[in-house]
Parts: structure tokens; sequence; C-alpha cells
């Protein structure tokens, strides 16, 4: 029974300056418990889409990175959240934007994929459609965390969000410096590729930003001919770059490898355009890829041969 499950936390100014032990060994055991829900999910025969959603449930569950539980706050002093999930077996997707009090972001995108008719859902109709369906919602308070309120008090006064508009991180205003995002992309033992990616956006963003990560193409993508994307970085850059259908692209348009694909789109076309941030990435033969152009990125990943990594710096 073959399958590969890689996963990620976020990307960024990730070294360890700003992480000591104690903080390594919990992001170490929060990719583990991600790891250890999807592996759960494959080995006992279950599909990609659903190990995408266990393994990004479980760190959504976890205020260490910034979705769900552990969302940043918008210029309003709320937590505005989106997801999305794909379907690399027939193309299927679904994703919600702007969402508030869905305990996990990514099991309602999955309901929006399976149940809605439609693939993006926003706001206060997403938040009915979630009701309707019967997932868990949550109030306010469950999502207050002390480290992301202290970071939005620090810049709410001003126009800065987490980002600078070269796409440098504002070190002096976000002590994590990091771009938090969530994401998982499988490949199970029928040989379907998913991927899905979840978020709190930025902090102190305003006007209902949105980012990559809902957007299918952009921050996640899925296709059985090719490959598996999940990205996390400066939205803005991603969602011009369209990051992961390019990748995709050119795996099927020009026969690039997946290691030779993620390499061209986000160290070589995002440089040029600015953009910082990075991807996790599988193929249909279970190749994987942790590629970024940032100082690092938080990752991980587990087969059905035995092999585990988990990481945080560097390349």
């Amino acid at each position: 029974m073959s399958f590969t499950l890689v996963i990620h936390g976020g990307a960024g100014n990730v070294i360890p300056a700003i992480l000591n032990p104690d903080l390594e060994l919990q992001y170490t055991q929060a990719l583990k418990d991600a790891l250890d829900s999807g592996t759960e999910v494959l080995k006992k025969g279950g599909s990609s889409v659903d190990a995408v959603v266990a393994a990004i449930s479980t760190m959504e569950d976890n205020p260490l990175f910034n979705a769900g539980k552990g969302s940043v706050f918008t210029k309003k002093g709320l937590n505005e959240m989106d997801a999305a999930i794909m379907n690399g077996r027939n193309l299927a997707a679904g994703a919600i934007a702007g969402v508030r009090n869905i305990r996990n972001p990514i099991q309602l995108a999955r309901e929006v994929m399976l149940h809605s008719g439609h693939v993006l859902l926003s706001g206060s109709g997403a938040a009915e459609f979630a009701i309707n369906q019967g997932l868990t919602m949550t109030p306010d308070e469950y999502f207050f965390n002390q480290l992301r309120y202290d970071q939005w008090v620090e810049i709410r006064d001003t126009n800065f969000t987490q980002l600078d508009h070269k796409g440098d991180n504002l070190k002096s205003h976000t002590p994590d410096h990091k771009f938090g995002t969530v994401g998982a992309v499988a490949l199970d033992s029928e040989g379907n590729l998913a991927a899905g990616t979840s978020t709190g956006g930025m902090t102190n963003k305003r006007f209902g930003r949105i980012g990559d990560s809902p957007i299918v193409g952009a921050g996640t993508y899925a296709n059985n001919s090719t490959c598996a994307i999940s990205c996390t970085g400066h939205g803005e850059f991603f969602l011009r770059a369209v990051v992961a259908h390019d990748v995709s692209c050119l795996m099927e348009y020009k026969g690039l490898t997946l290691h030779e694909a993620c390499n061209v789109v986000v160290k070589d076309k995002l440089v040029k355009m600015g953009g910082e941030g990075g991807l996790i990435a599988v193929d249909t033969k279970g190749n994987f890829e942790f590629c970024f152009n940032s100082a690092g990125m938080y990752r991980g990943m587990r087969n059905s041969e035995g092999k585990e990594a988990v990481a945080f710096y560097g390349q």
C-alpha cells in the first residue's frame, strides 16, 4: 500500500535565533502530530483528500500555526480564515474565504467541494453553509491567542500588515517574522493526489483581504496527471504568478520533473518578481519536494517506505 504525505506549517524568517530549544520541540511534535493524523488515514487505505483534511485539521487545532485556533488578527481585531482543498482525481475543488468562528476551515472547504455545487464561498454565506452542514462552530474566545494579539497591538494603529510592499517581513513589528499558512499534499494507495491549504492570513490585514491560499491554481492545486501543490508565502505574489498551477503546467506541457518545475517557479520566477515563500509538492510517483526561497519553512513528510523528515531551517 504505497502512499506519501507532505505537510508545511508556514515559511519566512524561520531561523534558529527566533526558536529556542523548547519551541523547536513544540514545532517538531506539532508537525509529527499532523503527520500521524494524515498517515493513519493513508495506512488504512483512505483517500488522499481525507488524509489532507486530517493533517491540516490537526494543525488548525494547534495555536502554534496561523490557521484555525492560531489565526492572526485583522485590522478590526477579528480572526478571518481562508482554506481550499482539491482532488487530483477529478479536479474537484472547494474553498472558503473570510470566514469566522469555523473551528476547522479545511473541513468546510471539503464540504463546499462535496455538497455545495460551487467552488468558493465567502463570509457570512460560507458560515451559513457551515451551519447547514453541521460543522463545529466556536466563539471568538476560542481563537484568542496572546502572542498573536500582542503582535497585532504593535501595528494596529499603522497601515502595516505583516508584510511591506516588497514582500519583506516587517521585523520591527512582527516578532515571529513568518508567513502563516498550513498545508498538506498526499498521494494515496489508489494513485490519487490531493492538496489543501489553510490560513489566518496577514496580521492587521484590511478591506477583507484574501491571499492565495483559497484560490485554486494560486496557492492550492492537484491534478493526477502531474502533482499536488500547497503554497505558503506573500500571497499577492503567489496570486500574480499562479504558482501552484504553474508548477503543474511546467510538468504537463514542458515535461519538467517535479524538482525542476518547483525550482523554476519558486527560485527563479518568484524571486525575480520579489515574492518570498515556498511550497510543498508530491507527484504521481510519490516524489516530493520542499521548495522555498525564504530563510526557512516548517515542514515534514512521511511515506509508506518508512521515510520521515521534519525540518525548519535552510534547504
